[in-house]
């Protein structure tokens, strides 16, 4: 099977977003072992993508499409689809009611434009987005197949990974086993270099790419049955944890507040936090696991020197070594702990940016974690991102030294 990527949406002609979905795509397409030939880029304007479109259909067996399914004049991927086979939308009763459904629940009414979401041709399927409004379309016409799906990246992966591959799994010989390790404190070339060994395997195959919160690690088996690719693809992994060890925390969609809170419950034990840099973030992330509530008692934010002693850090830690020091993270570290009873506390404090503060520069970051066993801390590598950036991988850096508290990986002083 021929394909080629069509990715709809003038802001990509302008620089203003990268086109991560394309690179997405183009990784997946080699691992279901289809042919990706040509990548494209066009404007929101009907007539050229029409065109595009139309020297796709004349080359490529496989066309898919990201952007342009949204409710607005400029979203033109179905109008373009319907131009191109001469066939005419129309409005699809379940559509709209989920449409409206949708709307209903958010507490809002839904504008009328929507509607053209919820419109199919004769030769297209809707495919489900649980994640957005906008379904995505899946044509197949003379021995031809358009993908429309919308450009929202998180929208796009799982319709992708939900409702694309099984539908083109027919084309497909051989069943498709995967499986995501997921890792922190590495950057991704610095996976890629130790997985090298792996890396020119061609079934099961092994790639890495960037997330917000670490590397992803794919590993991609293709058999006659699953079990047979989920045999190659766990003699893989075996190979891989061999060689990344303690930096793979999780699989699938673990992350770092998901295993660590998981780790947490199964010992019976509880957490509290007192950031200055991060700004509430960690507690964020923690409680964006959904069980949270079971292990995670509360945190404090504290950019006020008076209010970190005050919730019991020592006036004389802060004022011999200053808000940002390893001394001052573990006095926060503590008191937490002390103040809300908990089992283990975290203290963060550093410079996010834009300036430098008590002469430390901007990416300075401590981080310590206080438990049971004693103490553990970690001196962030100096990030010099924006200030977002810092702050995040603050987030992630905490949660991380918490789980090797936890795993034993570190040993606490």
């Amino acid at each position: 099977m021929r394909a080629e990527i069509l990715s709809c949406g003038t802001e990509l002609l302008l620089g203003h977003i990268t086109d991560t979905n394309a690179t997405y795509l183009a990784q997946n397409l080699s691992v279901l072992g289809i042919d990706l030939y040509h990548v494209s880029q066009v404007g929101d304007n009907l007539e050229r993508i029409v065109e595009s479109l139309r020297q796709g259909w004349e080359r490529s067996q496989l066309i898919i499409m990201t952007g342009g399914l949204g409710p607005t004049e400029d979203d033109l991927s179905r109008e373009a689809i319907s131009t191109l086979l001469g066939e005419t939308m129309t409005l699809v009763p379940e559509l709209e009611a989920n449409l409206r459904a949708r709307f209903a629940r958010q507490g809002a009414t839904m504008p009328e434009r929507n509607l053209k979401q919820a419109t199919l041709i004769p030769s297209a399927q809707a495919l489900p987005n649980p994640e957005g409004s906008a379904p995505g379309w899946f044509v197949e016409k003379d021995g031809r197949i358009i993908v429309a799906m919308p450009g929202v990246p998180r929208e796009m992966y799982v319709m992708w990974e939900q409702q694309v591959i099984p539908r083109l799994q027919k084309y497909i010989q051989g069943i498709i086993f995967t499986r995501i390790l997921r890792v922190y404190g590495l950057g991704e070339s610095s996976v890629e270099e130790r997985l090298q060994s792996l890396l020119s395997s061609t079934n099961p195959t092994i790639a890495t790419y960037v997330k917000n919160d670490g590397i992803n690690v794919r590993i991609t088996a293709k058999a006659t049955t699953k079990d047979a690719a989920a045999q190659q693809v766990a003699e893989m992994e075996q190979r891989a944890r061999a060689l990344l060890g303690t930096y793979i925390f999780g699989v699938e969609d673990d992350t770092l507040a998901s295993v660590t809170g998981k780790a947490l419950q199964a010992r019976g034990q509880t957490l509290s936090v007192m950031e200055s840099l991060t700004g509430g973030l960690l507690a964020s992330a923690i409680t964006d696991f959904q069980s949270s509530s079971k292990h995670f008692i509360g945190g404090i934010v504290s950019y006020s020197t008076e209010l970190k002693i005050q919730m019991g850090v020592p006036r004389e830690t802060v004022e011999r070594y200053g808000v940002i020091s390893a001394e001052t993270a573990v006095a926060m570290a503590r008191a937490v702990r002390e103040q809300l009873k908990t089992d283990f506390g975290i203290g963060i404090t550093g410079v996010a940016g834009p300036d430098r503060q008590e002469d430390k520069p901007v990416g300075t970051v401590h981080i310590a974690v206080c438990g049971p066993e004693g103490v553990v801390t970690v001196l962030g590598p100096g990030w010099r991102g924006r200030r977002a950036d810092n702050k995040r991988h603050a987030v992630l850096a905490a949660l991380n030294l918490l789980r090797y508290y936890l795993e034993g990986t570190v040993k606490p002083e």
